[in-house]
């Protein structure tokens, strides 16, 4: 071989070696530990919540789940995830879409991957938080830890935080406000409770909740009898609407009944619908500072970004 032929594989292989993300740290997570990239160049992203952390941190995944009753993205993210590949749902990851993308990360959640985690692990380094919704804080920072970014990852959360701040402060008298918060589905109903990813941002500014929504877990099934229960200074609702229209038709049922016409919030008008993605299947920080929005109009409050 010649001194050129030499020189140009040597130059190729430090080019390679450069290029690559460097196996430098040791992440602890819920599965245990993972040794990751300084800096991962191909994340794949299994919940809506670390895809979306993702790329609020200006990482964009080359492969994310579907985002949940989505096709495949919700509106928020269709433009950043243009040409990232969908790798099946949350509760079903593709494992063979995900090797074909030869990811140097994978970011999951024990809640819903624990059982193919060893499968995981074998395509690439996973990481997974413990469990979903009102830890959505506690991921993030876990999730741009992995990806190199937690840095960037903490001063998106000041930030909300600072939001947070500012909003309870322009409440006044009704950063204590009472608000009650329920999700309507196919043929049943569900209130939530502190623990929901809706709970916490609740929480986070200082509201109270109805007796009945201080439970443990993140929600409840509630039927119409108990439309009572319900009862606060404000009430938030959310649909999961599949397409079939089963879902509004329940919203709309509960909302004619006499037991919620009645209720104090339903009659001065405080009773709001919001976005399911954003307050009840999104989990991540985008979806959290979107739900801040809300806030913000209903109480008629100038907006913090």
């Amino acid at each position: 071989m010649s001194f050129h032929h030499v020189l140009r594989a040597g130059l190729l292989t430090l080019a390679l070696a450069l290029s690559a993300p460097v196996m430098a740290r040791d992440i602890t997570h819920a599965m245990g530990t993972a040794s990751v990239p300084d800096h991962p160049l191909r994340v794949v992203t299994l919940t809506n919540e670390a895809t979306e952390d993702m790329v609020a941190l200006g990482i964009v995944p080359v492969g994310a789940a579907r985002s949940a009753n989505s096709d495949p993205w919700y509106d928020y993210l269709q433009t950043d995830l243009a040409d990232t590949v969908v790798v099946g749902e949350e509760l079903a990851p593709d494992l063979e879409a995900i090797a074909v993308l030869q990811p140097d990360l994978i970011l999951g959640n024990k809640r819903r991957h624990e059982k193919i985690y060893d499968q995981l692990a074998a395509i690439a380094p996973t990481v997974m938080a413990d469990t979903i919704q009102g830890t959505w804080k506690q991921n993030m920072a876990l999730y741009a830890d992995a990806a190199g970014a937690a840095d960037k990852g903490q001063a998106l959360l000041d930030a909300y935080a600072a939001r947070v701040a500012s909003i309870r402060t322009g409440l006044g008298d009704h950063a204590t406000d009472e608000i009650s918060v329920i999700r309507f589905l196919a043929g049943q109903s569900y209130a939530y409770y502190p623990a929901s990813f809706s709970g916490a941002i609740l929480s986070d500014i200082g509201f109270a909740r109805p007796v009945a929504q201080q439970a443990e877990g993140l929600a409840g099934l509630i039927t119409k009898e108990r439309i009572g229960e319900l009862a606060a200074d404000r009430i938030l609702h959310f649909t999961y609407e599949t397409g079939d229209g089963q879902a509004d038709s329940e919203a709309q049922s509960w909302q004619a009944e006499a037991l919620w016409q009645n209720l104090e919030a339903a009659k001065a008008g405080h009773v709001y619908a919001v976005s399911d993605a954003v307050w009840a299947t999104a989990g991540g920080i985008m979806a959290a500072n979107f739900a801040l929005d809300d806030i913000e109009k209903i109480y008629d409050l100038p907006a913090s970004r």
